[in-house]
């Protein structure tokens, strides 16, 4: 099948009398399936089309759900039902080593079914001969403990440069880069540390040379790595930005020289004997078109057969060792993208109005205190070598004053006789006085001023009007539509300057069928000179309002 396609297809021509051999019918199927793996391979891709997770069930087995994925021969590969295995157990896992991340992956496979007795095969033997009736098309699951390079998957080699620092069986430090860019564009360098779980903490640091790429970043051209203390991945990654000379028709150069490179994997530092270097094309045409140009001009044989022994990889597992044997403590499904994307949703997606710029903008901001009272002022500039815009934003201080003041509510209950099913304080208590209240000052002299707040009916009508607050004398509104609904009360307050309380005294003029009052109280204290209090314009209005009812 692998290079049969490569050939113009041949189907069967059929007519009256023609005798049909197993050829012709091998053929009839070849032709066939040829024709659509062929298809699937070149305009579906290959990877996982839906389903196929791995779970770990236990430290030291997994579950595959069922799945199907076209390889990389575009062949169909079906996961029917799950299938739970202990991961010792699967093809190519060996036990000499359990400090390490595996890979497993799924493979085409036919196998033989329904075995029965073939006669043409009998009289030609001279002996009882079986041949299978059908094949079955399965799939194989298998491991590596090796992980794949990053250039063996098919569209890497388009897409990004790779470069590897250093490598051994424990630890992989490799960087990307895009293979090509326009002029101006600001595009990463990530930094990819791969490790199993066990292997010490891994730091690094290095400085780069860079031929047509300006810094981004403030410490210049240095870059540091240290994995956090606090997680336990396999893989981290850490990306720092450059901005493209324009220099098009260039390939720009970023160097990391052997001597300039530190790393440590816990307390040992890992001599580099050697440099590497990414090759960036800097193009005038838009990246997305050379990337299409490079794919529509590669050869037949580099699409359909360029990966022809790869198989999707379903999951990298991190194991721990544990003494004398291992435990399962990571899965990471499809760990290096195989996905083929439904085209419907795909088009959906590209219809969704979701853009991508391939510039991108850092923003530096700082803040500056303007005098009560002014406008807000805000500068930008804009720095185009570094791709940065500097705000620069003016802000009014907040006014201020030179007393602190505290505010509070307090509920009275009333002890009245109760006649006829009226509330009286004829014969009832007329002088009452709160517990000592705490008004959060502090200690000093406070002055305090005393209201009597009547609170809106529930059932009232919308519109009726909300809480109203009484100050001083409230018989003056007597007649009027702002008459309370209140008793007439005289009002005293007790200062404790040594303790940081007062209490307040309130005497009834006259009768009520209220069984308890609500006081709205506020304190007020000097300030020492040179001290002032920041508040807010609300505050400033609650403030002004409560010194002048004070007056009043």
């Amino acid at each position: 099948m692998k290079k049969a396609r490569m050939f113009p297809f041949e189907r069967n021509r059929y007519f009256y009398g023609k005798l049909l051999t197993v050829r012709d019918f091998e053929s009839e199927q070849k032709y066939f399936n040829d024709k659509r793996r062929l298809l699937n391979r070149l305009l579906f891709g290959s990877g996982v089309v839906a389903g196929m997770q791995v779970v770990a069930v236990d430290d030291k087995t997994i579950t595959v759900e069922m799945g199907v994925a076209i390889d990389y021969l575009g062949r169909e590969i079906v996961i029917s039902s799950p299938v739970t295995l202990k991961l010792s157990m699967i093809d190519g896992f060996t036990n000499n080593e359990y400090k390490k991340n595996v890979y497993l992956y799924a493979a085409y496979d036919e196998k033989g079914r329904e075995p029965v007795h073939s006669v043409g095969n009998s009289s030609v033997r001279g002996e009882e001969m079986s041949e299978y009736n059908r094949f079955l098309e399965s799939y194989r699951l298998y491991v590596k403990e090796e992980a794949p390079s990053p250039l063996s998957f098919e569209h890497a080699g388009l897409l990004e440069d790779v470069i590897t620092i250093y490598q051994d069986s424990d630890v992989r430090v490799t960087q990307r880069m895009p293979k090509y860019a326009n002029p101006g564009d600001v595009i990463d360098a990530t930094l990819v540390v791969e490790k199993t779980l066990q292997t010490p903490r891994v730091s690094l640091s290095f400085a780069y040379a860079a031929d047509g790429f300006d810094s981004l970043d403030k410490e210049g051209n240095n870059v540091r790595f240290l994995e956090p203390g606090d997680k336990q991945e396999t893989e981290y990654r850490l990306s720092y930005s450059v901005k493209v000379q324009d220099r098009p028709g260039t390939i720009g150069k970023l160097t990391l020289n052997a001597g300039a490179v530190e790393l440590f994997i816990g307390d040992n530092r890992i001599p580099l004997d050697h440099s590497v270097s990414h090759s960036v094309e800097i193009i005038a045409q838009p990246v997305a078109d050379r990337i299409l140009k490079d794919w529509y001009e590669r050869s037949l044989d580099q699409a359909a057969e360029g990966f022809a022994d790869q198989n999707v990889c379903l999951a990298k597992i991190g194991l721990l060792q544990l003494g004398p044997t291992y435990m399962i403590e990571q899965v990471e499904r499809v760990p290096f993208g195989e996905y083929i994307p439904n085209a419907s949703l795909m088009h959906r997606i590209s219809q969704s109005g979701r853009s991508s710029s391939l510039n991108r903008f850092y923003a530096e901001s700082q803040a500056y205190d303007l005098e009560y009272g002014s406008k807000p002022e805000l500068d930008v500039v804009y720095h185009p070598e570094r791709n940065a815009f500097d705000f620069k934003l003016g802000i009014p201080k907040p006014q201020t004053i030179n007393d602190e003041m505290a505010t509070g509510t307090v509920d009275v209950p009333l002890d009245t006789q109760e006649k006829s099913g009226m509330r009286f304080f004829s014969r009832g208590k007329r002088n009452f006085v709160t517990d000592e209240i705490t008004h959060g000052l502090g200690n000093g002299q406070i002055t305090v001023v005393v209201g009597l707040e009547e609170i809106p009916d529930p059932n009232a009508p919308v519109g009726s009007g909300g809480s109203k607050v009484y100050y001083g004398a409230s018989d003056v509104f007597k007649d009027t539509e702002y008459e309370a609904e209140l008793p007439n009360i005289t009002f005293g307050t007790l200062i404790y300057p040594d303790k940081g309380s007062f209490r307040i005294g309130m005497k009834l003029g006259g009768a009520t069928e209220a069984t308890s009052l609500r006081v709205r109280w506020w304190a007020f204290k000097k300030l020492p000179d040179g001290a002032n209090v920041q508040i807010s314009g609300a505050q400033t209005a609650i403030a002004e309002a409560a010194a002048g009812s004070e007056k009043n």
